[in-house]
């Protein structure tokens, strides 16, 4: 289980509005002085991202600090999907053109662009069916030490 934490920010009935700061890999490398990663990152690390996270039995406050957790086979098979599917499919696409000849005219850029763009679609509708599947989405692990200054939603906030 990757696990992240993060602090309620709004609380609904079944769910709770979670925010988390970003952190970037860099502090920890050793040769983050020589990287242009670190550069790149440090616009969005420290920035806030705030997620939606259902929650059926846990009695959380406004402030509470909680940690959530992902599966690694979801965030894994994720993965795969967005960067394997389009580069699968552009490489079948452009061996497909080459073998394709017409009139002299090699199709392998065409069709490898074509084969990339259907990659994108297929992606696209990969996560919009599964935006709804509970098994893929992040779960509230434990919380962490209450805020004594954490204060309860009343209905009215919901």
């Amino acid at each position: 289980m990757i696990e992240e934490t993060g602090r309620v920010v709004a609380v609904e009935p079944d769910a709770v509005w979670v925010e988390t700061l970003r952190r970037s890999a860099c502090e920890s490398c050793t040769a983050r002085n020589g990287c242009g990663h670190k550069l790149l990152d440090s616009e969005r690390a420290g920035s806030r991202a705030r997620l939606r996270v259902l929650n059926p039995d846990m009695v959380l406050c406004i402030g509470d600090q909680i940690v959530l957790g992902i599966p690694e086979g979801a965030l894994v098979r994720g993965a795969l999907m967005i960067y394997l599917m389009p580069l699968l499919l552009l490489f079948a696409g452009a061996l497909l053109g080459s073998q394709l000849s017409l009139n002299q005219t090699d199709l392998s850029a065409p069709l490898g662009v074509a084969g990339l763009a259907v990659g994108f679609l297929i992606n696209r509708w990969y996560s919009q069916s599964r935006a709804a599947d509970p098994r893929l989405q992040p779960h509230i692990m434990r919380r962490l030490c209450p805020d004594p200054a954490a204060k309860m939603a009343s209905p009215a906030e919901y």
